[in-house]
Order: C-alpha cells, then sequence, then structure tokens
C-alpha cells in the first residue's frame, strides 16, 4: 500500500493521535525526538494528543516533566499550526489519599491552566483520586461541576475503561455501565456549551454507538476504541458525529498507524467511504494485538514500533515500560505491522529486530 502525506486539511473528521514520550536509555525524557515524533503526525494531517495515557501518565511520567512537556509541545504546534490536546489531571496529588474532594477540584483547575495558558485544547482526564474519594455519582458531579465552570475554553471529558486503569473501575460512582452513563450524560447535558467532545475508552462499539445518540446536539464523540475504530469512525454514512452517524477519533493506535490513518481518512474526505474503511480495517489486527491485554501496556507497542520506524535511537521507556511485553508479543507486533505495510523502511525494522533478538 502506498501512503500519501494530505495535500490540504483533513475535512471529513477531528482526528487526533494520542503520542508517547520517547525515553533516552539513562531513563530521561528525550526532548529532540519526542518533539520531532509529533512533527511527523503533524505533517501528516492528523492532530496531536498530548501529556495522556499514552505518554504514560500515572506511569513513568511525573507531573512536573508532564507541564514541560505540555509547554514544549504547544511551542511546536505554534510554529507549524498543528492541533494539539493536552490532558488535565489530578496526578500531582500524592498517593497516600484519599483526598477531600475539594484538593482533587482544585489539582484539577491547577493542571486546567497550565493547559489553557499554553494554547492547547483541555482533555479532563479520568482521576484516579477522584475514583478513591467519590462516595458516589454526586461527588463526581460536583467535582466536574465546578471544574466545568471555571474553564475558558470547550473541553474534551476522558472516559478512561478500568482495562486501561484498573484505578478507575466504578467511574463516575456505579460499577453498573448504564448508571454510570446516566450520570456522565446528565453532566455533558448540562455543560454542552463548556464541552467540545468526549473521549470514550471502553472498548464497547455498542455502548459508544448509544451514547454517541444521547448526546447533545454539537458534542462531539471521540472514540478511544482501538479495537472497533474502522467501523466507528466511518459510521453508517449520515455525516453526524453525534445523533447515530460516526466517531472522530482521539486514539493511541493512530500514532502507530498513523500514515494509514491519514490516508483513509483522506480517501473518505474524497467520498470513497469504503476505500476508507478497508485501509483502517487492514490495521486492525495490529491494533489489537498491540492492545491485548493487559491493555494498559499497549504503550510499550507504540514505542516499539516507533524504534522500528526510526523515530528514536533506542527501544527505551520512563520506568523500564519496555520490560512489559514479551520477545513473542514483540515479534508478533512486527510481523503484523509488516503484513499492513507500516514499516516504513523495512530493512531498518528487520535490522532492529534481529538485534532485539540477539543473545
Amino acid at each position: 500500500m502506498t501512503w500519501t502525506r494530505p495535500a490540504e486539511p483533513i475535512r471529513s473528521r477531528v482526528a487526533y493521535a494520542a503520542a508517547h514520550v520517547v525515553a533516552h536509555a539513562h531513563g530521561e525524557v528525550d526532548w529532540e525526538h519526542t518533539l520531532a515524533f509529533r512533527h511527523e503526525l503533524w505533517s501528516w494531517g492528523l492532530g496531536v494528543a498530548d501529556a495522556m495515557d499514552t505518554a504514560q501518565r500515572g506511569m513513568g511520567l511525573d507531573w512536573p516533566t508532564t507541564r514541560e512537556l505540555i509547554e514544549r509541545s504547544a511551542a511546536e504546534a505554534r510554529s507549524v499550526g498543528g492541533a494539539l490536546v493536552c490532558g488535565a489531571g489530578t496526578d500531582q496529588l500524592d498517593t497516600t489519599g484519599p483526598h477531600p474532594l475539594t484538593a482533587v477540584t482544585a489539582a484539577y483547575v491547577e493542571q486546567i491552566d497550565v493547559v489553557e495558558a499554553a494554547g492547547a485544547t483541555v482533555v479532563v482526564m479520568a482521576s484516579r483520586a477522584l475514583a478513591a474519594a467519590a462516595a458516589g455519582p454526586d461527588d463526581y458531579l460536583q467535582v466536574y461541576d465546578e471544574v466545568l465552570s471555571q474553564v475558558d475554553r470547550p473541553v474534551i471529558l476522558h472516559w478512561l475503561g478500568p482495562m486501561f486503569d484498573p484505578a478507575l473501575a466504578g467511574y463516575w460512582g456505579s460499577a453498573d455501565l448504564a448508571v454510570a452513563t446516566k450520570t456522565f450524560v446528565e453532566l455533558v447535558a448540562t455543560h454542552a456549551d463548556r464541552v467540545d467532545g468526549v473521549k470514550v475508552s471502553l472498548l464497547d462499539a455498542e455502548h459508544e454507538i448509544a451514547l454517541r445518540s444521547e448526546l447533545p446536539a454539537g458534542v462531539r464523540l471521540y472514540t478511544g476504541d482501538d479495537y472497533h475504530y474502522p467501523d466507528l469512525i466511518i459510521g453508517d454514512g449520515t455525516g453526524h458525529s453525534n445523533g447515530g452517524g460516526h466517531s472522530d477519533a482521539l486514539l493511541g493506535i493512530f500514532a502507530a498507524i498513523y500514515p494509514a490513518a491519514s490516508t483513509a481518512l483522506q480517501r473518505l474526505d474524497a467520498g470513497d467511504d469504503e476505500a476508507a474503511r478497508a485501509i483502517l480495517a487492514s490495521t486492525q489486527e495490529l491494533s489489537r494485538h498491540v492492545f491485548a491485554e493487559p491493555t494498559r501496556y499497549y504503550k510499550t507497542g507504540i514505542a516499539f514500533l516507533s524504534w522500528l520506524n526510526g523515530h528514536q535511537p533506542t527501544f527505551t521507556m520512563l520506568g523500564g515500560l519496555e520490560t512489559m511485553r514479551s520477545h513473542h508479543h514483540l515479534r508478533r507486533t512486527y510481523e503484523l505491522a509488516g503484513d499492513c505495510d507500516l514499516l516504513l523502511d523495512p530493512d531498518l525494522a528487520e535490522f532492529r529486530m534481529r538485534s532485539l533478538e540477539a543473545p
């Protein structure tokens, strides 16, 4: 397959690739390659979602470094006119909690202020501290009501499922998905003028389609479903991002398949839905493998493919997270990427794969 960079902005969907952080061999952030990778994503017409779970929030990236990442990425985005959204959470709070709801709210506001000051769109991330402190749905509504009342521009709300972070089980105040969804929809409806969209990462396509139809007019649903994204993004052809039409995208896998994702969206712009669907579907087996259980270690696969494709000099991650997938898993990742033409320099990828497996 021949991948093509777009000659003009992508119009048919709003699409963000959730970018990872490149680490030096000694364990610190490699800023040069981290920022260069974001430029690579922008050059393919995709927006960048930064400082989120793909960037190892809560799994190696602390708040002071996250703040620096947000400010650096925002400066780079301004230099090329690239679209950028950044995560704001509560991970500056210590882990000895639980913390009072007022402290959780203040932590959110502190991070939102950093993202807004940098000029990026805020993604209000799910909070481990809130999950630990909340006694039920009303506590979630109280915190989010206060947070959303203080934002300067519409934000994206992120619902991250426990398969990505077990500490978020029962988010929105209930382990019953229907009950949690009711609370979530109530929150969005109350603050529709302050919500650009919602990113839903539950790996449940039926739930996402149903939720899409319940959102207020003008509120986008950004799929975070790295298992079912081809059908969710292409949708039913009605052209509406809610009301049952299609999902937009904010996906970790887009950081690995960005040439294919961009080319598919260009075909969608040209009115060729079936070609777009076929391109995205060709990457689905790779994505499901990268996001296989335990799903939270998908970040290892994103960094591994970045290394195979020459975007970083070493296959290392913050906190040694590169060790969280077996050699068998990585070998299969390499094979599947080759099958869908996503090893951009096959000779380099083969050399690096062999070097990883050398005794």
